[in-house]
């Protein structure tokens, strides 16, 4: 058999936290019409008038209060994934990974996979969405041009992602103090979710039912069953976790309920020692280490509470590297 190539996408971040690569990226993350699915003369005059240009310089400051040395950290942890699943795989495999935005880019590392004799693309997005894994798929599609290859779509509920998530949860948080894990999950526009993408509007705070034909689909519905297979994988009862969702923009309707204004009400509930994880990135980033590990834990103190414990991303963790390469040999398998 020949070279098996394995194509792993994330987002992706500015080269570097000054105000012009901050201003670039952006630019560029922003007009995407998968991102902010308006019409395109709407789209252009919001962006690159209005959220752009008053937006960058805050967004900097955010970036350098979390780049590392080595970099960006979604960029230096989707690497060190990479290289350790490389040696994961052996030498029959080729690991590559790319970015939506900004570098690498996911067409100079489909490039350098073109001699391999079948490809696996994996966007690293547990749950579906338009926004993110769409996006990412017609990407991966225009870089391989007619070169098929097989996609691993989501993994919000394959039992390597979900035992990755407990195993890392229990390690971090087996010698601190909580009372609630948090599951906080990027979020997005309602009128991302209408049909066909699920089954109903997704206009209600409340749960999602689990899945089923009509909302197999909808990122609201996976976040909600990835939630419920962690508390059970955890056994948490349904006063140990709650689910919310983070980095609303704008003023339109966002799916519910938000993680900001969840705090009073788990403070109210007598929480003190709040955990928070965010199954829906593998890698830290931006809206992990700046906006809950800084903001956020600001907020819940002021809101009353006592602590506030970011649970790192998945990152390099060597049980998740093990268990990425159980994915990509799963789908290969006949």
């Amino acid at each position: 058999m020949g070279k098996i190539g394995v194509l792993l996408v994330n987002l992706g971040t500015p080269d570097h936290c000054d105000n012009v690569s901050v201003y670039r990226y952006l630019t560029q993350f922003l007009n995407d019409p998968f991102v902010i699915d308006l019409p395109l003369i709407i789209r252009f005059i919001l962006v690159n008038v209005i959220i752009v240009p008053f937006r960058f310089q805050q967004s900097t400051k955010a970036y350098q209060e979390i780049w590392l040395k080595e970099g960006s950290p979604l960029l230096v942890y989707s690497k060190r994934l990479a290289s350790a699943l490389t040696l994961e795989l052996g030498k029959n495999y080729q690991v590559e990974l790319g970015m939506r935005y900004g570098h690498p880019s996911i067409a100079a590392a489909a490039n350098r996979l073109q001699d391999c004799e079948r490809i696996v693309a994996l966007p690293l997005f547990p749950q579906y969405s338009t926004a993110a894994t769409e996006s990412a798929i017609q990407a991966i599609h225009r870089a391989l041009k007619k070169k098929s290859f097989s996609l691993i779509r989501d993994f919000y509920d394959a039992p390597p992602f979900i035992d990755s998530m407990a195993r890392h949860l229990q390690a971090h948080l087996q010698h601190q103090t909580w009372d609630c894990i948090l599951f906080s999950y990027h979020g997005l526009p309602e009128r991302h979710l209408q049909p066909p993408i699920c089954g109903a509007p997704c206009r209600s705070p409340n749960p999602c039912p689990a899945i089923t034909q009509d909302n197999a689909s909808c990122y609201r519905a996976q976040c909600y069953a990835t939630s419920r297979l962690l508390a059970q994988a955890l056994r948490l009862n349904e006063n140990q976790y709650a689910t919310s969702f983070q980095s609303r923009l704008g003023r339109t309707p966002w799916i519910q309920p938000y993680t900001d204004l969840l705090l009073p009400q788990l403070v109210q509930q007598g929480v003190k020692h709040l955990a928070v994880s965010c199954p829906s990135f593998v890698a830290d980033c931006l809206e992990t280490l700046e906006e809950i590990g800084i903001r956020l834990k600001k907020q819940w103190v002021d809101a009353g509470g006592e602590s506030l414990t970011l649970v790192p991303a998945l990152n390099d963790d060597p049980v998740w590297v093990e268990n990425v390469a159980k994915l990509i040999r799963n789908q290969l398998t006949p």
